[in-house]
């Protein structure tokens, strides 16, 4: 299979937007957001290390080989300009988590939440709380999450199927900036994990996931305010 072209991307490491201007640089990783309410955060083990694997096979990008694991009242979750959610349950955030995830991503922080079935409504409802005033919608085909290395002209891909309903990226803009990007129907963690932990799921699928994922990240680092 011929590979689309791959972006060479260099972003110095620079303070990030998430932080104060005299806090240390920011990491270029990946950062699981641990949540309360009964979901499992944790799903999908294999799915975070593959995709970073892949973040650095593809890219120049400097990413960190491990899985960071916060939560919203962590003081390293400065550090993380991407945030990646997912579980099958119910997600409740506290009245201090609230203003808390707000201000990450108005200050230039990425939340990439994925659907991995049974988390939508309570999704809906916390992002809610957090952003009463705007509202989750389905983000263009044309935007540069769907093309920043690889081309997706039809949006997220359908990576596992569940109830028939097609995939859909739907987001929360600050400005122009995607802020979050919340992948529906399409369940990308399980696409991110090993080749044949899910035997309905053939290995096209796997790679369409992790292309996908390598898009997200270099979107959400490169959009940043000052990247």
């Amino acid at each position: 299979m011929r590979l689309p072209r791959i972006l060479l991307v260099a972003v110095p490491l620079l303070a990030a937007a998430v932080r104060p201007a005299a806090a240390p640089a920011a990491r270029l990783a990946v950062a699981r957001l641990q949540y309360d309410g009964g979901g499992d955060w944790y799903a999908n083990p294999s799915s975070i290390p593959n995709l970073i694997t892949a973040i650095r096979q593809r890219t120049t990008l400097d990413v960190d080989p491990k899985e960071a694991r916060v939560t919203l009242m962590d003081e390293r979750l400065w550090d993380y300009p991407f945030l990646h959610l997912t579980g099958h349950g119910n997600i409740r955030l506290t009245d201090a988590e609230v203003p808390r995830l707000r201000e990450y991503l108005l200050k230039g922080g990425f939340l990439h939440a994925d659907d991995n079935y049974g988390l939508d409504d309570s999704f809906r409802r916390e992002m809610k709380r957090v952003f009463p005033d705007r509202d989750l919608i389905d983000v263009p085909l044309r935007h540069p999450v769907y093309h920043a290395v690889y081309d997706f002209p039809q949006g997220v891909p359908k990576i596992h199927e569940h109830d028939g309903k097609p995939a859909r990226g739907l987001g929360i803009f600050i400005g122009d900036r995607l802020a979050v990007f919340y992948s529906y129907e399409s369940d990308l963690g399980n696409g991110w994990e090993d080749v044949g932990t899910y035997k309905d799921d053939p290995p096209d699928l796997h790679e369409k996931a992790l292309q996908m994922g390598v898009n997200l990240f270099v979107y959400a680092v490169t959009s940043r305010p000052g990247a």
